[in-house]
């Protein structure tokens, strides 16, 4: 049975060793989890133990980077079908109230007749739900529950308001009350197309550094002829790219709908520039990002930390979809995720004053961007620095950066 669990996660492209694999086997045979009598063979050796308690064994035996963690997740998922992984967040609103058993069919004309609600007023009335709500609603218009019109709750309709629980699919909300799991976007990413790199390169400026390591073949073959074909061997300092790139990654959300464009770039950056930091952020940039989406709450990067690390010499580069609720720039508390006591709009603006050489690569098409406030909010507070994640997009990035 495990030895069929090794191949699916060699499959996915996983380096586990044989050696980790024996490791694993031995482990289970030890009783380090489940039941504390051995396990003779391997036939039996994932029954008879929780689900979870395996899950975890596995993946410290077998997985040695924190970045192949998403891989392993997925790799176990397809294999033990069913799978449901433990989260640390807790509720602090009767999930009863969240379960949905109905769902909403509205025509246009409905919809188009709910009325939006103000910020301050949808975060005033949601405090007065959660003071006077008792018992679970659904189908509803004012109360916390599902597959009604009421601002609170999911599994219905609103044109503007908070979701608790379930699945965005009308991705109109303006916050969301839930602990997400994002991944990081994998930078061993193979890449479709060499063209990408070739785009990123207009940005690079080499400076000449270090000691006589490199061939100089031009010169050498001018030499060697010159010299009625005596090799002359001659060498040249190697080059390295002194470019210095300040990545911000939006993760997350709408996101998820361009992680593979997103990590083919990322592969191709990493790649190009020997002086690259990168960090994520959610929607926008606020008071913190971070570098590991697993621990993001744990081990947060100030944002005002980030801009004094890192002198003006850095490029500074986005890449994010720019798609989100207005509020979540321009509002303080307006993140979905938290209370952020300053606007986005404010760290958005820090962040190109103190970098003057910034750009924002935006993966959706170009031609929706006019149909998303928010996009041309970003845009305005970018002085119109906002190009397509398309090959001429890049190059015009890296030409203006370049300059």
């Amino acid at each position: 049975m495990l030895i069929d669990f090794f191949y699916t996660l060699r499959a996915a492209k996983l380096p586990v060793s044989v050696k980790e694999f024996l490791m694993l086997l031995q482990a289970l045979k030890l009783g380090v989890v489940g039941p504390k009598t051995p396990v003779s063979d391997n036939e039996s050796a994932a029954s008879g133990y929780a689900i979870d308690d395996f899950y975890f064994l596995a993946r410290a035996t077998l997985v040695k980077d924190e970045k192949h963690y998403d891989k392993f997740d997925r790799a176990f998922a397809a294999y033990f079908k069913g799978v449901e992984m433990v989260s640390d967040f807790t509720q602090k609103i009767a999930l009863d109230w969240l379960k949905k058993t109905l769902e909403l069919d509205l025509t246009p004309e409905q919809k188009a007749a709910i009325k939006k609600v103000g910020w301050d007023e949808l975060m005033e009335t949601l405090k007065k739900r959660l003071d006077e709500q008792k018992e679970r609603h659904e189908g509803g218009n004012k109360w916390i529950g599902t597959g009604g019109t009421s601002p609170f709750g999911h599994g219905g309709f609103n044109p503007q308001g908070i979701r608790i629980g379930g699945a965005g699919k009308n991705k109109s909300a303006v916050k969301v009350w839930e602990q997400r799991a994002y991944r990081d976007y994998d930078d061993t990413q193979e890449l479709g197309t060499r063209n990408i790199k070739v785009a990123l390169r207009r940005l690079r400026k080499f400076a000449r550094e270090g000691h006589v390591e490199e061939l100089d073949l031009d010169n050498t073959i001018r030499s060697t002829a010159a010299n009625a074909g005596w090799l002359d061997i001659k060498m040249r300092p190697e080059r390295h790219n002194n470019v210095k790139v300040l990545l911000l990654m939006d993760v997350g959300g709408t996101m998820d709908d361009h992680i593979a464009r997103v990590e083919e770039l990322f592969s191709a950056a990493k790649t190009e520039f020997k002086h690259l930091e990168f960090y994520y952020f959610h929607n926008c940039v606020y008071d913190f990002v971070w570098k590991n989406n697993r621990r993001r709450f744990a081990e947060k990067f100030p944002t005002w930390d980030i801009v004094r690390k890192y002198n003006k010499d850095y490029k500074l580069i986005f890449i994010g979809d720019a798609t989100m609720s207005p509020y979540e720039i321009l509002q303080p508390g307006g993140s979905v995720e938290y209370s952020n006591e300053e606007a986005g709009a404010e760290w958005l603006a820090r962040l190109t004053h103190a970098y003057p050489q910034f750009a924002w690569i935006n993966p959706e098409p170009q031609g929706v961007w006019q149909y998303r406030q928010s996009i041309s909010i970003v845009q305005q507070i970018m002085s119109q620095r906002m190009f397509p994640m398309t090959l001429k997009g890049l190059e015009d990035a890296m030409r203006l950066l370049s300059k």
